[in-house]
């Protein structure tokens, strides 16, 4: 499996998610958020947590219009996969990839702790490797957290089975107690939690390890 993890001015996550997909055996390629093309034979498109342009008007919304997310966007469209992490999810929201947004956490104020997730749905490349019903410990790191859609695409994410992961103890207010979400087609994860900080003993969990492991065994065969 081919994957491409885009480095935005304020990322922080994207060498962790790179380990980790390589620690799952999958062949890495960094992309500068300037590049208008992905690299040729990716088969997913890593959009890193961090703070992307220093956050400013809103997170993730300077960082939906580089150049690259165009590649992003159009690769989508082809069927590709693309998988977004904190502030990933909040540029997949804002590209439009992903409905609904991600609003300033309920008690206003930045959360960084390990939380529990229950595993909504393992009918996901994504989530493959899990048993729906799972509880899994990840961390989160965010301020703006809480995801919100309206009653229409609430109704369409349960209906379809694409609430992919449901927080335990809600700590930032989502609707839904909603951690992530995939796309219409499955193709597409985003979740505020990051599996990427949980892949090697040595960060204190491996519940994140599966979500990787399950997702290059789905595409490495492809």
């Amino acid at each position: 499996m081919r994957a491409a993890v885009v480095v935005f001015p304020g990322s922080n996550c994207d060498r962790d998610l790179a380990v980790a997909f390589r620690a799952a055996g999958a062949h890495v390629t960094m992309v500068w958020h300037k590049d208008t093309t992905l690299p040729d034979g990716i088969d997913l498109v890593g959009i890193p947590g961090g703070f992307s342009y220093g956050d400013y008007l809103r997170c993730g919304a300077i960082a939906a219009q580089s150049p690259i997310c165009r590649a992003v966007r159009a690769h989508v469209d082809r069927g590709g996969y693309a998988f977004g992490v904190c502030n990933g999810f909040q540029v997949l929201a804002e590209t439009g990839i992903l409905p609904g947004a991600l609003l300033r956490n309920a008690g206003l104020k930045y959360i960084c702790k390990t939380v529990d997730l229950r595993v909504q749905t393992s009918s996901s490349a994504f989530t493959g490797a899990y048993n729906a019903g799972d509880v899994i410990g990840i961390p989160i790191a965010h301020h703006d957290g809480n995801y919100f859609a309206d009653p229409e695409t609430l109704t369409a994410l349960n209906d379809q089975d694409r609430v992919a992961f449901r927080y335990v103890g809600n700590p930032n207010g989502s609707v839904g107690d909603i951690a992530g979400i995939l796309s219409e087609n499955r193709r597409v994860l985003g979740m505020m939690p990051h599996p990427e900080r949980a892949a090697d003993a040595g960060h204190g969990g491996t519940d994140g390890a599966a979500l990787f492991r399950g997702l290059v065994g789905a595409l490495a065969p492809a």
